[in-house]
């Protein structure tokens, strides 16, 4: 789960530099246009605030190029337009444009070296991502924001030990919805589903109702109530989003989840349609696939499951870095040795991370590789995560490793 920040940064930094250098470099210095949101993101109350904003933002650049307070807000804009509308190939290497250029004109600027980190993070550039936010932490310790990208970034790396010492730094620097939901996914790697629920409604009631922010952390509390199996307050949860914001299609996908659950499987595709005419979100389809599999339509899952395939692989293009959901997809595909080829190029940069295992675990056990199985699960179990899906496969792995293998020495589950 990677937690992309939006809260508010100090914004008082501005380049003194030069009128000729904006003349100079003007193509480095362009502004990308705002993408044209289309369907029911168009009809949401903010977007015609958000292109008026954006424009009297642009004209500000037009007068003086330097602005970087300008430029700044501009980056924020689209950084959350990605989150809203989901198009992420555009506007990911749209605010790293933007971010660039306030570099160009401010090489130490805190904020676009911050939200650079950030950018970097939602694309899956981890490493990259966390020597940024260090970068930016030397400019300046004392900022909460820098400590948000560092905990996700860690956590990411599997340095869960050092996740949980930024996270501590910035509650300490900062309590508020983005520091709350950190606890809440520590707790939850952890194993803590009853103190991960309690800081996710920490997180929530910091939020402002109706915010994308506060949208976010209540569909993410649904997720928590339906991974430890309370499906009612999941849909409760999900709905409460959709009532102020109709349009907030990963409340959808929840709803579509429990609806998956309770194997009404052709509400559950009506509602994941819906939200997929929204936004262009890759695992909306990817659970799509999965209800033509579980109805016995093997074919239109696989025609379903490919198109997934396509979408990420567009998503790299734009330099988001794909492999583990590759790797998960073609799992499901049960096209195993393309599975384990993106799984080894995760494994590589990020060896550590107890997803990344699972997902290795899990290919290395199809495959009948059950000694490599049981070493990438026995990494995964290492945090103590109570993953109702990673203990079921960790259970199949020793099972089977107890019918098949001579000194057989069961697989340790932490906490357990």
């Amino acid at each position: 789960m990677l937690l992309v920040l939006l809260f508010q940064l100090s914004c008082s930094q501005k380049s003194k530099i030069d009128t000729s250098i904006a003349q100079k470099e003007g193509s480095n210095l362009t502004i990308p246009a705002l993408f044209e949101r289309t369907g029911d993101l168009s009809q949401a109350t903010e977007w015609a605030k958000t292109k008026e904003k954006v424009k009297e933002l642009n004209e500000k650049l037009d007068k003086d190029a330097n602005d970087v307070k300008t430029r700044l807000q501009i980056a924020m804009i689209y950084l959350s337009e990605a989150r809203i509308t989901g198009e992420h190939p555009y506007y990911y290497p749209a605010i790293l444009k933007i971010l660039d250029g306030i570099l160009y004109l401010n090489p130490n600027n805190f904020e676009a070296t911050t939200f650079k980190a950030s950018v970097k993070m939602s694309q899956h550039q981890f490493s990259e991502a966390r020597d940024l936010a260090e970068m930016a932490r030397g400019i300046n310790p004392n900022n909460a924001y820098v400590y948000g990208v560092l905990v996700d970034a860690n956590v990411e790396l599997g340095d869960y030990k050092k996740a949980v010492e930024m996270s501590d730094k910035m509650q300490n620097l900062k309590p508020s919805l983005e520091a709350y939901s950190r606890v809440s996914y520590l707790r939850e790697i952890y194993g803590d589903y009853k103190g991960s629920i309690q800081a996710m409604k920490m997180a929530v009631e910091a939020g402002l109702p109706g915010s994308e922010p506060y949208c976010w952390s209540k569909n993410t509390l649904g997720q928590l109530y339906e991974t430890t199996g309370k499906l009612a307050d999941a849909e409760n949860e999900y709905k409460g989003i959709l009532a102020i914001r109709p349009s907030y299609a990963f409340a959808m996908r929840g709803q579509a989840r429990v609806l998956k659950a309770q194997k009404q499987y052709e509400k559950a595709l009506v509602v994941l349609e819906k939200a997929a005419k929204i936004m262009p979100e890759f695992s909306f389809h990817e659970e799509m696939a999965e209800i033509f599999a579980l109805q016995g339509n093997k074919e239109k899952a696989m025609k379903k499951f490919e198109d997934v395939a396509k979408m990420l692989d567009e998503d790299a293009k734009s330099g988001h870095a794909v492999d583990l959901e590759l790797c998960k997809l073609y799992t499901k595909m049960e096209q195993l040795d393309n599975a384990k080829k993106y799984g080894l190029i995760e494994l590589q940069k990020r060896p550590k991370n107890i997803d990344v295992n699972h997902a290795m675990a899990v290919v290395a056990f199809k495959m009948n590789d059950f000694k490599k199985a049981k070493e990438y699960i026995t990494v995964a179990l290492s945090t103590g995560s109570k993953n109702p899906e990673l203990l079921n496969d960790a259970g199949k792995i020793d099972r089977t490793l107890a019918n098949n293998s001579l000194g057989y020495e069961p697989i340790i589950v932490v906490g357990k």
